[in-house]
């Protein structure tokens, strides 16, 4: 009787042991491919590198027609993917890297005035954190994210990229800087000029050496520490932006052009050359067949040219070629907001073809997430997918109806027709266009299918259409500027606190 006790009590704790050992193994099989098939969906998500260059003029590259500007990395981007003739940015800087990060109108976040440039400007404007950039959806679906270059989205210490999702900061955090000592130079016309370069949150001081070098080098050892990793890396390039200070081994060959075209060019030229050495960094890590390469402006050239603190800079009243089209940065002509944009990713996309459906920067946000089949933001956007278009020469233009608006300024487009509200005229001396009154008129209605585009004033002579895009307008106006924090400045409200208290800069 002993003996069968003993042996069953063996059988049993032979059973229990196996059985353990078979739950382990199970265990250890399912954590094996479940780790398996993480790094699997990694592999497949497409990294994102985003180029946003800075008043880059609306057709100043080669692939844009530009025959006396040497731009040999944009125009192989250009015949790697797509081209985009109607593609749209914003009037200056700040609201136009606002709708870029944010899918959304800038008004919705307060980014209807220029945001703060020093870290002590407590009084001036900051993007609204609240709103979710691209880094920050990114970042929730296992993205690396990191930000080489310029932010221009408030500057105080705690409104930084840093606290918009992205992982990693090299760069300035407000306008612009000289490209050597790095200082900003407007400096609010009434303190000297300030430095302005940081690594994350520390300031760091590189005194001498050439900006764009840096970002260049910074934006390399990115994807070298990222290439296991699905990343986005975001490069706004300060250049072409003034202070035109362009590598000097460019200067020489445009000599011979007149100015300032011929200070202009050098400038492009060496944004083209900078491009080219990120996207030879990413090929040489492999990385160029699975990363989609979104390439566009933030607006139009610049006409503008300062001269403070003993110091001459800016744009040297033009130098950008707009074609037919009048205006330049700081202005709601398509020569202020029509830019160049390419979008490259020869693993699923079409390779050398042009779209010329109108597109917005507004776009690239929801366009990424159906890209990578992935919800959008909670918040409301404003910007539409346009991967049918991408795909598809024959899909229709999201957008129906456009708006910009910058300080009290708008303007509202419906098919040709355009309808601008107390706008500037910044087209300048150096254009083939006539020059102008800087002050426009209260209204002014152009049709883009003119001979000579934006030209002529139909306000008087098409009331009904002028009637229908203000009402388009304001009904615009009312939904972005509700739960802002800031009323409309052209509401009784808006022009009240203007009187009371003038909040940012009036400055162009």
């Amino acid at each position: 009787m002993r003996v069968i006790k003993n042996t069953f009590f063996k059988i049993v704790t032979i059973i229990v042991v196996a059985s353990l050992t078979s739950c382990n193994t199970n265990s250890q099989n399912k954590s094996t491919a479940k780790e398996t098939s993480t790094a699997r969906l990694n592999e497949k998500k497409p990294n994102i590198l985003l180029f946003f260059t800075d008043d880059q003029g609306t057709l100043d590259a080669g692939c844009y027609g530009a025959s006396d500007i040497q731009t040999p990395v944009l125009d192989k981007l250009a015949t790697q993917g797509i081209k985009f003739t109607q593609a749209y940015g914003h009037t200056v800087c700040c609201p136009s890297r606002a709708a870029l990060l944010t899918g959304r109108a800038p008004q919705r976040s307060g980014v209807n005035q220029w945001t703060s440039c020093h870290p002590d400007d407590h009084q001036g404007r900051v993007m609204d954190p609240k709103e979710i950039t691209i880094a920050e959806h990114l970042k929730s679906y296992g993205y690396k994210t990191g930000l080489i270059g310029k932010w221009h989205l408030g500057a105080t210490m705690d409104h930084g990229p840093l606290d918009q999702g992205f992982d990693e900061f090299f760069g300035f955090r407000g306008g612009f800087i000289d490209y050597y000592s790095h200082k900003f130079l407007h400096a609010n016309w009434q303190r000297p000029q300030f430095h302005d370069l940081y690594k994350n949150k520390e300031e760091i001081f590189e005194d001498g050496k050439y900006f764009p070098d840096m970002q260049v080098s910074e934006a390399n050892r990115f994807l070298e520490e990222s290439k296991n990793d699905p990343f986005f890396l975001y490069v706004p390039f300060s250049l072409p932006h003034y202070p035109e200070q362009p590598d000097s081994t460019f200067i020489k060959q445009y000599k011979h052009l007149e100015w300032p075209r011929s200070s202009y060019a050098p400038m492009i030229t060496t944004l083209d050359h900078r491009m080219g050495q990120i996207l030879e960094k990413l090929d040489e890590l492999g990385l160029r067949d699975n990363t989609i390469i979104i390439y566009m402006s933030d607006n139009g050239h610049s006409t503008e040219d300062y001269y403070n603190w003993n110091e001459s800079y800016g744009g040297n009243g033009g130098g950008g070629f707009t074609g037919k089209w009048r205006g330049a940065k700081g202005s709601f002509f398509e020569g202020g907001i029509r830019v160049p944009a390419v979008i490259s990713y020869p693993k699923l996309f079409p390779q050398g073809e042009t779209r010329d459906q109108a597109i917005v920067n507004l776009d690239i946000l929801p366009t990424i997430c159906e890209i990578l089949d992935i919800p959008k933001p909670k918040n409301k956007l404003d910007g539409k997918s346009i991967l049918d278009i991408i795909k598809s020469d024959d899909a229709k233009s999201p957008h129906e109806v456009m708006h910009w608006m910058w300080q009290g300024m708008w303007a509202v487009r419906k098919g040709n027709w355009k309808l601008i509200y107390d706008g500037h005229d910044t087209t300048g001396k150096f254009s083939i266009h006539p020059e102008k009154e800087f002050e426009m008129p209260e209204y002014y209605l152009a049709n883009l299918d003119d001979e000579k585009p934006e030209e002529i004033n139909y306000s008087l002579k098409e009331p009904k259409i002028l009637k229908e895009l203000l009402a388009l307008h304001q009904g615009w106006a009312k939904d972005v500027f509700e739960g802002s924090g800031y009323p409309d400045p052209n509401s009784a409200e808006g022009k009240e606190e203007k009187i009371v208290k003038t909040k940012g800069t009036t400055k162009l």
